[in-house]
């Protein structure tokens, strides 16, 4: 029985095509240290006074001891006709941009964070202080499956808009058209089967002519388990991981296919 045909490149982006440095050392930082003065400066803006009502939410509810010990030290205003977004920044910036900085240390999957620090990157990558450094090969290799007719995908815990300014803005120029599809954990956690199950039912194709290439064994993992093809990215800078059954690679111009 034939070997199945790849169809579609389902990419990771930390320490597949982008350093991991980046997103830890240049994105994150970037948005911490930016988040009080764009929350001053679009506190009337309709749609961040609801990530704000969303933050409350969550930093009135969160039961970790440390947030609990921001509360104590850094009480929420009280609530006024309006809502919180409509409170001048000054009373709701202290408690929580220091609940947003403490979510982005403890790298915690916030989706209103997420929505804000993209916020945040997109004025950074507009105005030319940050540049996605891509590895090498990277460019290259996507424009010649491009040419050879494979789909190409990102598969990434960062938001989509994120996903899209990275490549949007990389040192090799824009690489955004070269994909067809995005996803981020709205469909599902990455270390979950189920996530894979449903990015190739959205693609309309069979597991097996999908290839996924990561950095992250868990992640491997579930996309082996319900049949993608699968391939470990070991990248120089990345954390050791024993690749344990899964082909490896440094580059992406090492994929072969037949």
């Amino acid at each position: 029985m034939a070997e199945p045909v790849i169809r579609c490149i389902l990419l990771d982006i930390e320490g597949t095509t982008c350093p991991v440095s980046f997103v830890a050392s240049v994105l994150f930082p970037y948005a911490r240290e930016r988040l009080a003065s764009y929350l001053e400066t679009n506190h009337g803006d309709p749609d961040v006074q609801a990530l704000l009502a969303a933050t409350q939410a969550a930093f009135t509810a969160d039961p970790n001891p440390e947030v609990q010990a921001l509360r104590q030290g850094s009480p929420i205003p009280a609530h006024q006709p309006g809502g919180l977004g409509q409170l001048h920044a000054e009373q709701t910036k202290s408690p929580l941009v220091a609940y947003l900085q403490w979510l982005i240390d403890h790298d915690i999957k916030f989706p209103p964070l997420k929505e804000l620090q993209g916020r945040i990157w997109a004025s950074g990558y507009a105005n030319g202080d940050l540049i996605a450094p891509l590895f090498d090969d990277v460019a290259v290799t996507l424009q010649r499956w491009h040419q050879d007719s494979y789909r190409l995908a990102v598969y990434s815990s960062g938001s989509v808009a994120a996903q899209q300014l990275l490549y949007r803005h990389s040192q090799n120029g824009n690489l955004e058209s070269l994909f067809s599809h995005w996803f981020d954990t709205q469909i599902g956690s990455k270390q979950a089967p189920a996530s894979y199950s449903a990015i190739a039912e959205f693609l309309q194709l069979e597991p097996a002519e999908i290839l996924f290439v990561s950095d992250a064994i868990a992640e491997i993992e579930a996309a082996h388990g319900i049949g993608m093809a699968v391939i470990f990215s070991d990248r120089e800078g990345n954390p050791g991981r024993d690749p344990g059954p899964f082909n490896a690679i440094r580059s992406l111009a090492e994929i072969e296919f037949p």
